[in-house]
């Protein structure tokens, strides 16, 4: 992982940004502290989403009445959380 300082980042935020996205990551300092990592955002992808339904349906029981559709419903309410929480929400 390299290192740069938040002036450098700040100054080079748009080759910052396209090297994470090509798979680089950094530690920003200031002042010689540790502030923040930058690295690329988690990809929604059909493997996190399928590892995301077994999670889901681990060790509960099969619903009879449990319709397709509300299934693929809690899916999707499981997944948009992992996936596009705000990363600045308190």
């Amino acid at each position: 992982m390299r290192e740069m300082t938040a002036s450098e980042a700040s100054r080079n935020f748009s080759a910052l940004l396209d090297a994470v996205e090509d798979g680089e990551s950094f530690v920003v300092t200031r002042g010689g502290r540790q502030i923040a990592t930058v690295t690329r955002a988690p990809q929604g992808t059909w493997a996190a989403f399928a590892e995301a339904v077994k999670r889901h349906r681990a060790g509960r029981p099969p619903d009879d009445d449990d319709s397709m559709e509300r299934a693929l419903d809690r899916m999707r309410e499981l997944v948009s959380h992992e996936y596009d929480a705000d990363p600045w929400a308190d």
